[in-house]
């Protein structure tokens, strides 16, 4: 008998049930949303900086660790690479570069192309590689690929110095619109730590990802004006181009604030400006909005 109400009873319940629509997901009021605000990201980042530069110590300990040459190996790479270049572009393509001598000019780009380079293979494994810290101490995980830019920040800042001494050798001065380099710097810095972002996150989901970044290291170099003037790229394609490799008119105008005397190209500049707003902004976007899955994918 009481089975047979038992059964009445769920009979009752599951027409109810079949009744009723059913929803496509929780509650609007119990559902996660994540607002990210500038301020307080900002601060965020301001109270992770001690943690920022002990990361960005230890990567330079690692990287220098029982090497004899020490930080000599931050300007080797791309002084050879200046060698290389000035023996096969100069000598045998006949790059002109006005009244700037090719291993200046040459030099220049290099400079920005190691920063670039550096950050981007660094950066790409800094969340993979430290898996086991971000998963048990709180920060901002965008701390870990701002670190290893803050070790090639150091490695560039030895490279400018070997520049100052090449202007020596060569019986020279940089221009007196040197300054220009600041907003190229900011330039440089955005879309630089942008990519970053993005990439860090990528290996995280794609470790494919890792084993393509040798890859566009190597096209990279030739695809970017380092061995070369942005004026070899033709004129109507030029703001197309430094609006998706906004690298390309941060070296120009480094080349012509320090060699020619002259101010960066104001309209090449504004694009590169805005394409490397919208890089970091948008790679920050995706970081955020992918980084709450690290831990189970990972």
């Amino acid at each position: 008998m009481g089975g047979q109400r038992a059964g009445v009873v769920e009979e009752r319940e599951s027409r109810v049930g079949a009744d009723r629509p059913v929803p496509d997901g929780p509650p609007p009021d119990l559902v996660f949303r994540r607002r990210l605000r500038p301020v307080q990201v900002a601060h965020e980042l301001w109270g992770a900086r001690e943690l920022v530069r002990a990361l960005a110590e230890r990567d330079l300990r690692a990287r220098y660790k029982q090497a004899v040459l020490g930080f000599a190996w931050a300007v080797l790479t791309p002084l050879a690479l200046c060698a290389i270049f000035t023996l096969v572009f100069h000598r045998a393509v006949k790059i002109d570069t006005g009244n700037a001598p090719y291993t200046l000019f040459a030099y220049v780009g290099l400079i920005v192309w190691q920063f670039f380079s550096n950050t981007m293979n660094q950066g790409a494994l800094s969340l993979a590689n430290n898996l086991s810290l971000l998963n048990k101490v709180y920060c901002p995980r965008e701390v870990f690929p701002l670190a290893t830019m803050l070790v090639a920040t150091v490695d560039m800042v030895i490279g400018i110095g070997v520049l100052g001494l090449m202007f020596l050798v060569f019986w020279t001065a940089p221009a007196a619109t040197f300054l220009w380099a600041l907003p190229l710097l900011a330039i440089q810095f955005a879309f630089t730590y942008g990519v970053a972002l993005v990439l860090s996150v990528a290996v995280v989901y794609l470790r494919d990802v890792r084993h393509l970044l040798p890859i566009i290291t190597q096209m990279g170099v030739f695809a970017t004006p380092v061995a070369y003037p942005l004026a070899k790229i033709p004129q109507r394609m030029q703001e197309v181009y430094v609006g998706l490799n906004p690298l390309g008119a941060v070296i120009e105008g480094y080349r012509k604030a320090l060699l020619f005397g002259e101010a960066p190209d104001a309209a090449l500049t504004s694009i590169a400006a805005v394409s490397s707003v919208v890089f970091l902004v948008g790679g920050y976007l995706l970081f955020k909005k992918l980084e709450t899955g690290i831990a189970d994918v990972a």
